[in-house]
C-alpha cells in the first residue's frame, strides 16, 4: 500500500527545535535571507529599493544613503512594529504551518508563552499573508463549483419537542454563511464568502475563465452556469460521481475547513470566515509540499506583505 506523503520522510524537513535553538543573530540573518532573498541577504531600502544601505553597529537598523530613511529588517511588512523577539516570529510560523487542520491562536499563546490576544493578531497576520498570493488568481481547466455553510452554531434545544429543524433559514442566528469554492483540478482554490450561493455567481464569472468547464451539483442557481461555461452536473442524491461531473475535490476542500472548524477552532463565524476559509485553501493547495518549503513560503510571503490595516492596532481600536 502507498504510504501518505504525511507519513514520509519527505514532508519532514524542519524540526522546531532547530528553530527555537536559534540564537538572536542567527534568527536576525534568517529573516534577512528570507526577506532581500534577491539580494543575499543584504538589506535594500524599502522606500526607495536602493542598495547603498549602512548598517549600526549598536543597534540592529539601517540607514538608506539615498533617501536617509531608517529602517529595520520587519519595517513596512506585516511584522512592523514589532515587539516580540525576531526568533519568537520564526517559531510561530513554523508551529503555525505545522498544523494539517489549523492551529488555533490559544494553544499558539501556550506554545510561544503570549497573551490570546498577541496570538490571535498573528495568526491572522499569516493569514492574511497567504490569502494575498491569491487575491487577483483565476482558474481555467476543468473547475469544479460547490457551496458550504459554516458558522452560526444553534444548539439544540434539550428536549425532542422543543427542537427544529437547524437547517432553515428561520431559525438561524445571523451568523451563518455558505463559502463558495472554485477549484481547479491540479490548480488553485478560490474560497469566497456570500449570504447565498446564488450570489456568487458574479465574482464565478470574474474568477473562472470563460474557456474552463465547470462540475456543479444540480442546484437551482448553478442552472445559469450554463449560460456562460460547458457545464456538467451531478446529482448527489443519486451519486457523488458519474464518470462525468463531479464536485469531490470541491468537497475535499470542505471536508478540511469542516475539521477546522470543529476539531481545532471551534467557532468560525462572521467576518473573519473567509480569513479561515482562504488559509485552508492554502493549505489545501500545499499538502503535498514539506513542512519546512511551506515554513519559508509562509515566512516570504509575511516579509513580502505590507502593514496589515486590518490587524495592525487592532485590539485598541476593538477596545474604543
Amino acid at each position: 500500500m502507498a504510504q501518505h506523503f504525511l507519513l514520509s520522510s519527505a514532508a519532514r524537513t524542519l524540526s522546531l527545535v532547530t528553530v527555537a535553538r536559534m540564537s538572536d543573530e542567527e534568527a536576525h540573518k534568517a529573516f534577512r535571507m528570507i526577506r532581500w532573498c534577491d539580494t543575499g541577504g543584504e538589506p535594500v531600502c524599502p522606500r526607495c529599493q536602493c542598495g547603498a544601505v549602512y548598517s549600526y553597529k549598536t543597534r540592529k537598523l539601517y540607514k538608506c544613503q539615498g533617501c536617509t530613511h531608517q529602517f529595520s529588517v520587519t519595517s513596512g511588512t506585516i511584522f512592523a512594529s514589532r515587539k516580540l523577539a525576531i526568533r519568537d516570529y520564526l517559531l510561530a510560523i513554523a508551529i503555525f504551518v505545522k498544523g494539517a487542520k489549523g492551529h488555533s491562536a490559544l494553544q499558539l499563546s501556550r506554545d510561544i508563552n503570549v497573551q490570546y490576544k498577541t496570538a490571535y493578531v498573528l495568526s491572522h497576520k499569516l493569514r492574511e499573508a497567504m490569502a494575498a498570493e491569491m487575491a487577483e488568481a483565476t482558474v481555467g481547466g476543468t473547475v469544479e463549483v460547490d457551496g458550504g455553510y459554516f458558522g452560526g452554531h444553534v444548539r439544540p434545544a434539550n428536549y425532542k419537542e422543543n427542537r427544529r429543524d437547524r437547517r432553515l433559514a428561520k431559525n438561524q442566528n445571523g451568523k451563518r454563511r455558505v463559502v463558495v469554492v472554485m477549484r481547479e483540478r491540479g490548480g488553485r482554490t478560490l474560497p469566497f464568502v456570500f449570504k447565498s450561493e446564488g450570489a456568487s455567481l458574479s465574482t464565478i464569472g470574474q474568477r473562472v475563465q470563460a474557456s474552463a468547464t465547470v462540475h456543479a451539483d444540480e442546484a437551482l442557481h448553478w442552472g445559469e452556469l450554463h449560460t456562460f461555461y460547458l457545464t456538467k452536473r451531478i446529482n448527489h442524491s443519486e451519486a457523488y460521481s458519474d464518470g462525468e461531473a463531479c464536485t469531490n475535490q470541491a468537497e475535499s476542500f470542505f471536508s478540511r475547513l469542516r475539521r477546522a472548524e470543529i476539531g481545532t477552532h471551534h467557532h468560525i463565524a462572521g467576518p473573519y470566515l473567509n480569513a479561515y476559509s482562504s488559509e485552508m485553501a492554502w493549505r489545501e493547495d500545499h499538502r503535498r509540499v514539506s513542512n519546512g518549503e511551506q515554513y519559508l513560503m509562509v515566512a516570504s510571503a509575511a516579509l513580502a506583505h505590507p502593514v496589515s490595516r486590518q490587524w495592525k492596532g487592532y485590539w485598541q481600536r476593538s477596545a474604543i
